[in-house]
Order: C-alpha cells, then structure tokens, then sequence
C-alpha cells in the first residue's frame, strides 16, 4: 500500500517548483509528474533532495529535488562559492576550474557553474569542450585554482549525471571542507542562486592545458627504448564515446606508438552511448567493439576508457591465443608490478618510495610490496584518500602508483585523481615490454600469480533502487552488524573490521582500534583459508556491494584455469553463506 503521507508531502514538494523561480520547461516535467496516477516517480523525484555529498552529486537528470538539473546544480555551484569566499576571505582573488564529460547537458550544467562562479566574483577556467576528469584535477594544480568542479556521472548510465568537486590540491574536497560545503550547499534556496554570470571573470582553456599535461603524462614512462623497439605494438582502443578521445590516442603517440586503431563508431561523442548497454569499462559487454577490431586485426592489447577517461578497462589474448577480460584487481596488480619491478631494474628507486590501494583491492598487491620492501598503504575506496596518503608524504616520500579494484589507477603525483590517461599510455609501455620478451600481458600476470600467489576476485551488486531500496540496504548493514556471520564458504571467520566503529574484532573476542582518517559505512570479514570479504553500500549507485576475495596456489601457469574454477566454487559458497 502506497504511503499517502509520503505523496503528499513530496506533492506539496513538488507543487513548490510550479512558481516563477524555476523556468517554463521545469514547471512542465513535474506537472506531468503529478498529473501521473502512478506516484512512483513523484517520491523518487521529489522525496528527498539530492545530496550534495563527501565527493559532490550524482543522480538521475530530470526536474526534483532528488534529481540532476540546473536548480540542483545551481544551488552545488552557489554553496560552494559561498564557502570559498568564506574561507578564503581577504585573497586577492579566488579561482576554479570547470570542466565536463560528455553526457547530456554536461555542457549545460558546466557553463551555468561558470556563471554562478563568476557572478560570485570568482575567476573561471572553463574547459572549451569536454575533457577527462584527471585533466581537470592536473588543471586546478597547474594553475593554482582554490577548487574545482568536473561535471560527470563517471561510468554511470545514461540517464545519470554528476557533479565533483576538488579542492586546491586537486583532490576530492575532504574534511574539514567537505562537510563546511555541504552545510554551505544545504542553505541555499533557488532564489539564492546567482545565475547571471559576468564573462569577464570567465577564461576558456583547451589545448594549452592539455599540452603542458600530455608532456607531464610522457615523463613517467618507465622505459623508452623498449617503446622504441616496439614502437609497431598493435594498440586498440576506445573511449566508449566518451572524454578519453580527446587525448589518450595523442599520448600513445607522444610515447612512441605508431599502430593505435580506435573503435570508429565509438570514437563520436554522444551522452546517449549507443553503442554500448553500459558505457563502463567494468563490464564485458562494453569492450565487445574493441575485442571485435582487435580479433580482425590480430591486435595485442585491447584498452577501453569509461566516459570521463578516469577508469581503463582492458582485453588481452591468453595462452590459447583467446581473448581475456583483465579486472580491476589484476590491473592494480599488472601496474604496480611493472613499476616497482623496472624502476629497480633500472636504479630508479631513492628507498622512499611507497604504493597506495583501496582496502577493498587485493591483498597481492601487499604481497609484492612486502617482497620488494616498498611501504604500502592501505585506504578507503574512492581516490581522494589515495590523495590524502599523496599529500601527507609530499615532499618527504615519493608515491610511485596506486589504484583501486573498480579499474582505476595513477601513475603520478602532479594528478589527484585516477587517470586513464596516463594508465593506457603505461598498459602499451608494459604491453610493448612483455612482447620484447616474446610475451604477452597474460603471460606477465601469470608470472605475477606464480610468485607471489593466486587470489580471485567477484564483487557482487545487489541493485536495491528508490526509497525502498535505500531503507533494504541500511537494514542488510543493520543486519551484517547485529548478527555477524560465523564462517564464510566453510572457513571459520577469524577477524571482523567495523570501519563504521574502527574496530577490529578477532575470534577470540581481542579488540583492537583500526587507524583510519574517518569513520565509513564498511564491513570487513577475513576467514582461516585467507578469504576476504568487504562490505558497503554505494557511495554513488542505488546498490551494496559484496567484494569476495579467495585465495589459491599455482603451481604453473597452465593451473590458471583450474584454480579459477576451484576459485569460483569457493566464492558460490561465500555467497550463499552470506544469504545472496
């Protein structure tokens, strides 16, 4: 039964956007939206107002206040305007970066920010087209802007668009002014919002930006002569109609790549990506274009860049000369690998080196950095506290690589945010280096697994859409909390991390504080056999994630396929003992 105290509260919400402060189009949708006898949409429209989070917005476009539209984006623009005066009161001038992908009205909402900026009495750099979002975090470094905005949905679908928003390190705002513009945003009413901008305070950037970056981008190549002796490497890639266009095929270039194919159909920009279901890189069915070109063509390396070219996806040939899906994980593990594995080779490394993962990435990656004597760092999901940890040594230690499982990796210090960039010109460095061996990117993970062990990696999504679906996920965690599982696929759990608590809790009842920033809505279960669990709901998506991690042993690279499979088993029986 429907809830009419709901209805009509998110009615009387709605019928407050039939005023002249919101335009004639706007008015139009939600009358439409109330004059539909289903109100499913007038709750998901009009229920709560869209959250300007940790790391900005993100929502379905349409008119409500739980959706991405101008007022939304407007009063995001004027809140974080009103803090920037506030906190950098008595500078001579502030100034921001404003940069957008490639979906509907992403130009819109970016040049509409640009205004309200300026209209606040702060200098813009607006990007004359879209660009990926680590340009825009290089941008804000480069020309020492207090803050900036990227106007992105990342891999999302379609119908989604975004908001992010950094700060003058380049990063993710993080606390104290995380939460300073969330309180700014949320006294905002749309008769607050500047909308009329003043075009002198507004400075279009393009190729001047992207040429300083590119020519940053090249100087982390590793190794340059194997580039030259490769330099024919059979490269394709594509951006899924997306940002990466606009520059990872000049990058491979500059490196010294001469054979690059790119998927024509998706190398046209487009927000309604119809080539693909799901313009992410994480999914199979994204990269069936590209694996199609390279089978023709008998390419060697297949590399994909989700709409804001932040994440690479990537498809190579496996031992049968079949073509293979790399995940997120082995990714990671394949970058951080070559790395540190070639700047020792070549006397590059100083003793202060140190990686970054997520704590949600595989444990390999501890395994190679302990072996190699490379401190790492462990931290929560999302790059801006890969950032942090960035920030904090800077000057004192030097960072060398980081990434996360969800296909994101930074190769460099002078972008706060993950880069595909920089990652598809490093994947055909590496790719260029194994074939000078008479070997395969495969080949090179199955070296990786052989010394340092086998894990298999499956997240599992669990969509719970709406209000209702929001109300399930919190009782799951709820759930996950007050009654712990005992064992996970038949191995008795042996420690248990409440990063909502920052506690650590081991089967014998000892309590130890876990040393993390902040709290998080996350949930760690770690088994007798070495399986790891980890637990969260989104941050960005109406979903909570299960990210299962087993371990195994090879004894030879042809045990892959077995251990897989033995793997896969393993993980079927984590999932059941976790009731999804």
């Amino acid at each position: 039964m429907e809830n009419e105290e709901l209805i009509k509260l998110c009615t009387e919400k709605a019928q407050s956007w039939l005023t002249p402060a919101y335009d004639a189009e706007t008015q139009a949708e939600v009358k439409q939206i109330l004059e539909n006898p289903d109100k499913t949409a007038l709750i998901d429209a009009f229920y709560k107002d869209l959250e300007f989070g940790t790391g900005g917005l993100r929502g379905i476009m349409g008119a409500g206040s739980n959706r991405m539209n101008i007022y939304t984006v407007g009063a995001a623009t004027q809140g974080l305007a009103n803090y920037l005066n506030k906190n950098f009161a008595g500078r001579d001038s502030i100034s921001v970066v404003v940069g957008h992908d490639c979906r509907n009205n992403s130009r819109k909402f970016a040049e509409i920010s640009a205004d309200i900026f300026s209209a606040n009495g702060i200098k813009v750099y607006l990007f004359d087209d879209m660009r990926p979002t680590p340009e825009v975090s290089f941008a804000i470094r480069h020309l020492g802007c207090q803050s900036g905005i990227n106007i992105t949905a990342s891999h999302n679908p379609r119908e989604y668009n975004g908001y992010k928003a950094y700060w003058d390190d380049g990063a993710q705002v993080l606390a104290p002014h995380d939460k300073g513009i969330i309180d700014e945003v949320n006294k905002v009413k749309v008769g607050d919002i500047k909308f009329q901008g003043n075009k002198d305070l507004i400075q279009i950037i393009g190729k001047d930006i992207d040429d300083v970056y590119l020519e940053k981008v090249h100087g982390i190549s590793i190794d340059p002569e194997v580039i030259k002796r490769q330099k024919d490497l059979k490269i394709v890639y594509t951006p899924l109609h997306g940002t990466g266009m606009m520059l990872i095929p000049q990058s491979l270039k500059l490196w010294g790549f001469e054979n690059v194919h790119c998927v024509p159909e998706q190398m046209v920009k487009s927000g309604d990506f119809p080539t693909v279901v799901s313009p992410n890189p994480e999914n199979a069915e994204a990269l069936t274009m590209a694996i199609n070109l390279a089978k023709s063509i008998d390419a060697d390396i297949v590399m994909a860049s989700d709409p804001d070219a932040d994440r690479v996806g990537m498809a190579c040939k496996d031992d049968k000369g079949e073509w293979v899906l790399i995940n997120g994980n082995q990714t990671c593990l394949i970058f951080l690998y070559y790395i540190i594995k070639n700047r020792i080779a070549m006397g590059k490394m100083k003793g202060n080196e140190f990686i970054v993962k997520t704590i949600v990435t595989t444990e390999v990656i501890r395994k190679v950095a302990e072996k190699n004597n490379i401190k790492m760092m462990d931290c929560y999901t999302g790059f801006k506290w890969i950032a942090r940890e960035i920030r904090l040594r800077e000057g004192k230690e030097q960072y060398i690589g980081g990434g996360e499982e969800s296909y994101g990796f930074l190769a460099e210090d002078f972008v706060r945010d993950k880069d595909a960039v920089s990652a598809c010109s490093l994947l055909a460095e590496i790719c260029a280096w194994a074939k000078d061996q008479g070997k395969t990117l495969y080949d090179i993970l199955m070296e990786v697994y052989l010394e340092y062990g086998f894990s298999k990696e499956v997240t599992v999504n669990v969509v719970k859409p709406g209000k209702s679906g929001a109300d399930e996920i919190k009782a799951m965690m709820d759930n996950f909390r007050a009654c712990p599982p005992k064992e996970l696929g038949g191995s008795e759990i042996v420690l248990i991390k409440d990063y909502k608590t920052l506690k650590a809790t081991d089967n014998q009842g000892n309590v130890t504080d876990l040393d993390m920033p902040e709290t998080s809505n996350v949930l760690q279960y770690f088994t007798a056999d070495g399986t790891k669990v980890s637990v969260r709901p989104s941050g960005t998506e109406p979903k909570i994630k299960f990210y299962v991690e087993v371990k195994g042993e090879m004894g030879c690279p042809k045990c892959y396929a077995r251990e897989t499979n033995a793997a896969l088993e393993k993980v079927e029986a984590v999932k059941k003992s976790l009731g999804i």
